[in-house]
């Protein structure tokens, strides 16, 4: 997937104003997913998305382990989006996992779910990504 779609993507479906709106929250989400994540995974995934949007998953050395809420928490301080709060940030997480599910090819967003724990939380995480194919 091409950087321009990725961003419209997440725009779109997020309903955010701007494409930079859209960038912010990409970028705040795939930080954080490469702060949780093994650095090698972070790689693997970074190594099928656009230069623009690699960047974000490859500058951490060392997985931490923190919880969902940490997670959300951690997109929500780096958004930068006036009036977002932590429903939104968890919910425009969930929209560009939604999206990088799109964008990567194998079982790479497999590869990554079984890093995280397996609470609500982060199931949430994938919620969109696996009822796309449900009915209405």
């Amino acid at each position: 997937m091409q950087y321009d779609d990725f961003i419209g993507e997440v725009q779109q479906r997020a309903q955010l104003d701007s494409r930079e709106a859209a960038l912010s929250v990409s970028r705040a989400t795939l930080t954080t997913l490469s702060e949780r994540i093994d650095p090698g995974q972070a790689e693997n995934l970074a190594a099928q998305l656009p230069d623009e949007l690699a960047r974000f998953l490859e500058d951490v050395d060392d997985a931490e382990r923190f919880g969902h809420g940490e997670f959300v928490d951690r997109v929500g301080d780096r958004e930068e989006i006036d009036g977002a709060d932590a429903a939104d940030a968890a919910f425009h997480a969930r929209v560009v996992v939604d999206v990088l599910e799109e964008a990567v090819t194998g079982d790479a967003l497999e590869d990554v779910k079984t890093q995280l724990p397996t609470d609500k939380g982060y199931e949430d995480l994938f919620e969109v990504a696996e009822s796309d194919g449900s009915p209405a």
